[in-house]
């Protein structure tokens, strides 16, 4: 599995709860745009709408050798769940306060999937205390490091 594009504001911005691995329903313009790496998934989310999961927000770059039939960049696109995953997923972003975001578009064989993921939004402390935690782990491995040296 090799990843095409991740999502980093996603981990920054919530808790992530639980996620899932989602097909994803492309066209093949769409599909050779990606193999290009002419992908965002940074402003992406998925609801549940008559119970069927889609994506939205997620731009994929109209190809460059496409005919008229290209396809449309920010168009919605289904993702292919199974009953079971789809009735969790709605009833987590029914919740008040979580919301359904991808974190990463990769390849899995030759097709491409979406890992999906519950989040509950972080507040801008939660912010700042990740990052003085990552700071107090770069100080402990650095102090680590100059002890395994001596």
């Amino acid at each position: 599995m090799s990843d095409i594009v991740t999502n980093s504001k996603a981990r920054r911005d919530y808790h992530i709860l639980e996620t899932f691995e989602a097909g994803l329903v492309l066209r093949g313009t769409e599909v050779k745009s990606i193999r290009a790496g002419k992908v965002q998934i940074a402003d992406s989310f998925a609801r549940i709408e008559k119970g069927q999961a889609w994506l939205y927000n997620t731009h994929i770059d109209e190809y460059g050798f496409g005919t008229h039939e290209n396809h449309a960049p920010k168009a919605p696109r289904k993702l292919l769940l199974n009953r079971p995953e789809i009735r969790k997923l709605e009833a987590a972003g029914a919740v008040k306060g979580q919301t359904l975001v991808p974190l990463s578009l990769y390849w899995k064989g030759s097709r491409v999937k979406v890992l999906l993921a519950v989040g509950a939004g972080k507040a801008e402390y939660d912010k700042r205390q990740d990052l003085r935690k990552r700071e107090a782990d770069r100080e402990i491995r650095k102090v680590t490091s100059e002890l395994r040296r001596r």
